[in-house]
């Protein structure tokens, strides 16, 4: 694996790199063997209900609404050896108008590699864009997977709308991306016979994190159903217990993160839908998150999905942004009146945002190659003691560990503080 840009190269400057690694991260944030290329798809989900066209104060709309999502999506994959190319991403920042340059490893529409590789679904946060969590997406793609980051229609920085429309779609637009995945997949266009749909992962932060619990078969209460932002029974096809959500979960997805999931707060779950979460599940929280909050809350969530096996990674002193955005853009740090409206949508009071991505960048890689690539040797990187703060970092005179050495795997000397890392089981 190889570090790509080193902090000190580009630190405080106006690059906006979402690469960069600093000498401090943990060993697995590295970037893989394979260089990358990114390149963007439309896809378009015909006759959805409309939920911004519904008035909740009007009688129920017979039929409803309809209309189609259109759905833009960045895919980054592993490309040819001799890739050579652009690797500028633009986007928005978080006021939907300021234009952004991110720089990083993707190649833009480079040849891809020669292979099969899994698939990895991001979900970004409300709102959001498809380049939010760039800086994992392109680093697990240089690991061997095609990795594909949605633009949520009515919940990017450009066409924020309605809340109730992230509410009901955000798990349709996940599985909807999967089955168009697979359609490329199988022809003979630009990813014919590349991407291994049957090994698919969900990542999601914020909503994304909610949709992947709801995708994953964490159905949520009646009561949420009831929600207003989701009017006239639009929300009822996530009620756990339901035909609907019943047949929700798909088999080809095999894992999920989430970080930062919202809604456990306001009482979306209970314990009977946690116990519908059919994958393995690895929460990312920060302990004083005051958007989805952390206990009750995110560790809630960890500790009530009871069927599966699952893991809880806390920043301590993080709020909810951690480990999941890219470093905040350059131009986010004022406008042109000195303000900074934007800049918090992306950083932590606490955290450098540079070290908690490679933190995520590692855990994400061990978690991915434990459950999508059935890789053994990954496992070691989970098993560690439950506060990083514990651990002792003891080698022998020719740099082997003794007996007494438990600080976490892959992390040098005293840089596992302030993080926890906590597994629970599956019920028997």
């Amino acid at each position: 694996m190889k570090n790509p840009v080193l902090a000190n190269e580009h630190w405080n400057t106006p690059l906006n790199r979402i690469d960069t690694q600093r000498p401090d991260a943990p060993e697995l944030a590295a970037y893989g063997q394979h260089k990358v290329g990114v390149q963007t798809i439309k896809i378009i989900n015909p006759s959805q209900i409309n939920i911004l066209a519904i008035d909740p104060t009007a009688p129920k709309p017979d039929p409803m609404p309809m209309y189609e999502r259109d759905l833009i999506v960045e895919v980054w994959y592993p490309a040819a050896a001799n890739a050579k190319g652009n690797q500028t991403l633009t986007s928005k920042l978080r006021d939907g108008k300021t234009l952004v340059q991110l720089h990083g490893q993707g190649i833009r529409n480079a040849n891809p590699a020669y292979g099969k590789f899994p698939l990895v679904i991001i979900s970004h946060g409300y709102p959001g864009n498809r380049y939010l969590l760039s800086h994992l997406a392109e680093n697990i793609a240089s690991k061997g997977y095609i990795v594909a980051s949605i633009d949520h229609k009515d919940s990017t920085y450009v066409d924020q709308a309605a809340f109730g429309s992230t509410l009901v779609n955000r798990s349709h637009d996940q599985l909807f991306l999967l089955n168009q995945m697979a359609a490329m997949s199988d022809g003979d266009e630009f990813f014919g016979g590349m991407v291994d749909t049957d090994n698919t992962a969900l990542i999601g932060y914020s909503m994304g994190g909610y949709g992947a619990i709801i995708t994953a078969g964490g159905g949520v209460t009646a009561a949420a159903a009831d929600e207003p932002h989701a009017p006239h029974g639009t929300l009822n096809v996530h009620v756990a217990g339901t035909n609907a959500h019943n047949a929700l979960p798909d088999p080809r997805i095999k894992t999920a993160v989430a970080f930062a999931p919202w809604g456990m707060t306001y009482g979306l779950w209970d314990a009977d839908g946690l116990s519908g979460v059919q994958v393995p599940m690895f929460f990312v929280a920060g302990s004083i998150d005051d958007v989805s909050g952390y206990d009750p809350g995110i560790r809630s969530l960890w500790e009530g999905s009871v069927n599966v096996d699952r893991s809880l990674l806390t920043f301590d002193n993080a709020n909810h942004n951690a480990a999941a955005p890219i470093p905040a853009p350059a131009e986010s740090f004022k406008t042109s009146e000195g303000k900074s409206p934007t800049y918090d949508h992306y950083a932590d009071a606490v955290w450098d945002t540079v070290r908690m991505n490679n933190i995520a960048q590692h855990f994400v890689t061990a978690w991915l190659g434990k459950y999508l690539g059935g890789d053994s040797v990954m496992a070691a990187y989970l098993d560690l003691i439950p506060n990083g703060n514990d651990g002792v970092f003891s080698q022998n005179k020719d740099g082997s560990f003794n007996a007494e050495h438990s600080h976490w795997k892959g992390f040098q000397d005293r840089t596992a503080k302030g993080l926890r890392f906590e597994t629970l089981v599956a019920a028997e």
